[in-house]
């Protein structure tokens, strides 16, 4: 990943969810489209193998104080504007149940 420094791309997730709220409709132009992300996570009471491999692997690089890792994913979604944002957030919902995230094994939350 170009320009991210080494362990920073946890910083780079953190800028990325943060910087698509649908609250922040007022900052953009009329014609620009919406831009929203939804976070997929396993529930927490869901064993994640996937994490596990990741912390132990952190453990043989020398990384200390780890104590569990959770994967999940970030889907970016570009929608065309003119919907209100409550519309906007009941389509994400319903995208996100269809398709992004299996509601049996994960959560997700729209941003």
């Amino acid at each position: 990943m170009e320009g991210i420094p080494a362990l920073g791309p946890l910083r780079h997730l953190a800028r990325v969810a943060a910087g698509s709220a649908l609250a922040r409709r007022s900052d953009r132009c009329e014609d620009a489209p919406v831009k929203a992300t939804v976070l997929v996570r396993l529930k927490p009471e869901v064993l994640d193998p996937q994490g596990d491999a990741v912390r132990r692997a952190l453990g043989t690089l020398g990384v200390s104080g780890v104590r569990d890792v959770r994967i999940g994913k970030i889907v970016e979604i570009e929608l065309e504007d003119g919907l209100p944002p409550e519309e906007v957030r009941a389509r994400l919902g319903s995208m996100a149940d269809a398709i992004l995230a299996n509601p049996v094994i994960e959560d997700y939350e729209i941003r």
